[in-house]
């Protein structure tokens, strides 16, 4: 059986997105693409026994029942550089191979993360881990500027002082601040991507770490593009509802809802079929 060769993929292969000040996202490797999806859901040899309406309408079928081992056949690799603080966060998601670049093998470059003025915030006031989005005056963004590099370069300033006197890089570089940036190499699943570009794409997930995740996204967007339009409308734009909150919207759904009415919406008559069935488990509760 021949390799998938996915041209949207290929275009774009090796090139830079840029992301914050000097990090950047990379796709250096894939395997597979919306074709390798359905292949495998499929269990089949071979490819273009389908028509790409019909691979589409199996693509939606399996994202919306949480089929989810087809999409775990492809595969993307990245490149990425990036703050440490981001790289603690983004470490959490534990189902990709990651190499990371070494501060005891290598000699850390002069590269720190500089937020732009307009994304300093004071502490939200409602979120304990997040940035309200009251305004802070120019006079405090300007000083909270001039307490991070002044302090940026005076720890990079001892550490170039440590090397040069030849103490080992693994203890050089542990005044480091989180700002400085790293690198590494990132493979995964499209299965487990979707659930990192969910979270992390989020209005609530912090500011710099979403800057990654949303031009990650545009990225599998081309590649994947039919899995992507199937993640965003059942996924990234859907919500789900607890069984107390279900029986709380029963008092205020329609008792009845004709199938023409649902005809502005596009949907597949397998995903009519589903909704309505949906609405009658409601109706039980």
């Amino acid at each position: 059986m021949a390799h998938f060769i996915n041209p949207k993929a290929e275009e774009i292969l090796d090139k830079e997105f840029k992301v914050l000040n000097h990090g950047f996202v990379r796709l250096v490797d894939y395997m597979g693409g919306d074709d390798a999806i359905v292949q495998a859901a499929r269990v089949s040899y071979g490819k273009g026994t389908k028509t790409v309406s019909e691979d589409r309408t199996l693509i939606r079928y399996l994202m919306r029942h949480q089929h989810t081992t087809p999409f775990e056949m492809v595969e993307f690799k990245f490149h990425v550089k990036l703050p440490i603080f981001v790289a603690r966060q983004w470490i959490r998601h534990r189902t990709a191979n990651v190499n990371e670049y070494s501060g005891r093998y290598s000699i850390m470059p002069e590269e720190f993360y500089v937020p732009d003025e307009t994304a300093i915030k004071f502490q939200s006031k409602s979120n304990k881990q997040g940035r309200d989005s009251e305004e802070v005056p120019p006079e405090v963004r300007k000083r909270v500027l001039d307490i991070l590099i002044e302090e940026q370069k005076s720890a990079f300033s001892g550490y170039q002082e440590m090397l040069d006197q030849n103490i080992a890089r693994e203890l050089a570089r542990i005044n480091l601040p989180l700002s400085l940036y790293t690198q590494w190499y990132w493979k995964i699943d499209l299965h487990n991507l979707f659930h990192f570009l969910k979270l992390r794409m989020d209005k609530n997930a912090q500011y710099e770490i979403r800057m990654y995740a949303e031009k990650m996204a545009e990225i599998v967007k081309s590649v994947v593009p039919l899995a992507y339009e199937a993640f965003e409308d059942y996924v990234l734009n859907a919500v789900t509802f607890s069984k107390q909150e279900l029986q709380l919207l029963k008092k205020y759904l329609p008792q009845n809802i004709e199938e023409k009415e649902m005809e502005e919406f596009n949907f597949s008559r397998y995903e009519k079929a589903e909704f309505l069935d949906k609405l009658k488990k409601i109706s039980q509760l």
